[in-house]
């Protein structure tokens, strides 16, 4: 007893020891004055706290792999939304539609913190270092399902819901535990069994197909098929976008299956060999093909141009049909003129193929024209088997310059190519025929050129990001007769480059791009110059200049002076009737040898300039 006495004195002592120590110093009372927050509206604070936690706003249905929005922490960012929600009501009511509308958990922090946390959960763990580590992402995704089968007026509130990869893929029942309290679901990431039709994704289907009805965006893969012919029984009537992928499956099933989908706006079908044109031809037994806002091809070569043309032959098809996506398709770059041409509210386009031949040249092309396309996917590779001097991709890329050229796409405003080159080709004028110079028609007809102000972006075979380069065209525009060494056959465009990205760091300027303008190099090339640091020289091409010198042009630009006749017209400078003569008859002169040691020579001497880069 005596010992035990003495234990439970010494622990008396201690907590009188620990009652005697001085207290730290109390924290500044909180001061309460006027609440200027008050007079915000909940838009104003919904906006607020869509800054707060960026990802919060996330309503698109993609997976979590390709919805990620902004580069901060978004564990952080939804730690920080659940703390505002604890300062007033007001505040808890706007910020809870943000917390439970779209729902992403994550695996990890992105930052510092996640190195912390996960030492203090190795610590703490039973089993210490020989234990399993904890699966954070299961552990929130299982609070989640917890929460929600609580409180369903939280539950009615999700709509999104994205997981990790990998839990997913390992945690079935937690998933379907969780959507079957979820009536106003639209999206989920779902494992890949369940698009292949795999056993274990049973239970978590017909989960799906009896508590969330208002599912937005599914994909049916190889082995789905039953679970596709389930559409007709009136599942997931909401369906927005549908994919299907390598299914097999009657044309007359498919047809069935997209007409009991009367919300269907974006359709993409991949690896479909056995489709063919006569999926959009009308059959008195089957509903029509549906009216689509966005529709991607994709390994369907037995889909051509003249399919297409009968699917957009119905006036309410063309009025909705505003994206258009070709890859590995039967429609050919001669027929994608026709397309266009029949899809009048078509917005954007893309077609990429891989091609073995040129285009033909007996056959006369017509100018790819649309007056409502903005953005083009007009990337053409040439096959690796095809060797020679001349690639096949080159011819297509011409063609593409032509129609740019004669106007035929003046809505256009972003282009992605896969040619590095083509910037340069765009900067060269189509050629003039030298029987239409004397023309008497030829002053009465509008002046075919490109005036448009064009985004490119370029890349080759072997580059990972794009290089983008502003095309302006030239405020002047004007002709003269053939030969006359005042014409100006066309407004050639200005360019600017993104420098940062395609240039190197050495143009880059306080980590931002700098712009920069196309010259000649004097060898029929084209080097980029900063725009804020051209020579004044190359503003104008005249023989007087300050001090009474003269400006001489070299030698290697002679010809692109006489074609152009004023260099003034490619960069955005004055062009003057006497002194564009004197310049162009100047361009055809050479310099004068310079003699060492003469008056402003300073023997050899090299001046230095801040525009030798491009040297």
């Amino acid at each position: 007893m005596g010992f035990l006495k003495h234990f439970r004195s010494k622990s008396k002592l201690k907590e009188a020891a620990v009652s005697k120590s001085p207290s730290p110093r109390s924290a500044q009372p909180a001061r309460y004055g006027r609440d200027f927050t008050a007079r915000l509206g909940e838009e104003e604070l919904e906006r607020i706290f869509g800054f707060v936690c960026p990802h919060a706003l996330d309503d698109t249905y993609e997976s979590s792999e390709r919805s990620m929005i902004g580069d901060g922490c978004m564990l952080c960012d939804l730690r920080d939304l659940a703390n505002c929600t604890r300062v007033c009501l007001k505040w808890y009511q706007v910020a809870q539609k943000l917390l439970y509308g779209s729902v992403r958990i994550d695996a990890v922090h992105y930052c510092e913190l996640e190195e912390i946390l996960s030492e203090k959960r190795h610590r703490k763990s039973f089993m210490g270092k020989h234990g399993e580590p904890i699966d954070a992402p299961t552990i929130r995704l299982q609070l989640l399902s917890q929460t929600v089968r609580n409180s369903p007026g939280l539950a009615s509130q999700v709509k999104l819901l994205k997981l990790p990869y990998m839990t997913r893929e390992t945690c079935k029942a937690d998933l379907a535990r969780t959507v079957s309290v979820l009536p106003n679901l639209r999206y989920v990431d779902l494992p890949e069994g369940f698009y292949t039709g795999d056993a274990s994704s049973h239970t978590l289907r017909q989960e799906l197909h009896a508590r969330c009805p208002d599912i937005r965006r599914m994909k049916y893969n190889s082995g789905s098929e039953p679970a596709l012919e389930l559409l007709t029984h009136r599942h997931w009537q909401s369906l927005e976008t549908l994919e299907l992928s390598e299914i097999a499956v009657e044309p007359s099933t498919l047809r069935s299956v997209l007409g009991y989908l009367p919300t269907l706006q974006a359709l993409k079908i991949a690896d479909l060999a056995w489709l063919d044109d006569q999926i959009f031809a009308s059959a008195p037994s089957l509903p029509e093909f549906p009216a689509l806002h966005s529709l991607s091809l994709e390994n369907t070569p037995r889909i051509t141009a003249e399919g297409l043309r009968t699917y957009l032959s119905t006036p309410h098809v063309r009025e909705v049909f505003s994206s258009l996506s070709l890859r590995t398709t039967g429609v050919t770059i001669p027929d994608l003129g026709t397309v266009l041409w029949a899809a009048t509210h078509l917005h954007d386009l893309s077609i990429i193929e891989t091609v073995t031949r040129s285009l033909p040249l007996t056959k006369p092309l017509s100018s790819l024209t649309s007056i409502s396309l903005r953005t083009m996917h007009f990337e053409i590779t040439s096959d690796e088997s095809v060797h020679g001097l001349q690639k096949p991709a080159e011819s297509y890329y011409q063609y593409l310059v032509q129609s740019l050229h004669s106007n035929s796409l003046p809505a256009l405003e972003e282009l992605y190519v896969r040619d590095p080159d083509f910037p340069e080709l765009m900067l060269l004028a189509p050629p003039m025929p030298t029987f239409a110079g004397d023309s008497p028609q030829r002053s009465d007809s509008p002046t075919a050129c490109f005036n448009q102000t064009l985004c490119v972006y370029s890349k080759g075979l072997d580059e990972l990001d794009w290089v983008h380069t502003s095309l302006t065209p030239s405020p002047i525009h004007s002709r003269g007769r053939r030969g006359s060494m005042l014409s100006v056959s066309s407004g050639r465009p200005m360019s600017s480059y993104s420098a940062s990205r395609g240039l190197g760091p050495q143009w880059a300027m306080g980590g931002e791009a700098r712009r920069s303008v196309i010259v000649g190099n004097g060898f029929g090339g084209f080097l980029a110059v900063p725009q804020d640091e051209l020579p004044s020289s190359l503003g104008r091409m005249s023989l007087s200049g300050t001090g009474g010198g003269s400006e001489w042009p070299s030698p290697g630009n002679a010809h692109a002076h006489a074609r152009q006749g004023s260099t003034s017209s490619s960069f955005g400078g004055q062009s003057g009737g006497s002194g564009s003569l004197r310049g162009m008859s100047a361009s055809w002169l050479k310099p004068p040898p310079s003699i060492a040691g003469s008056a402003g020579s300073g023997g050899h001497e090299r001046r230095g300039s801040r525009h030798d880069l491009w040297r």
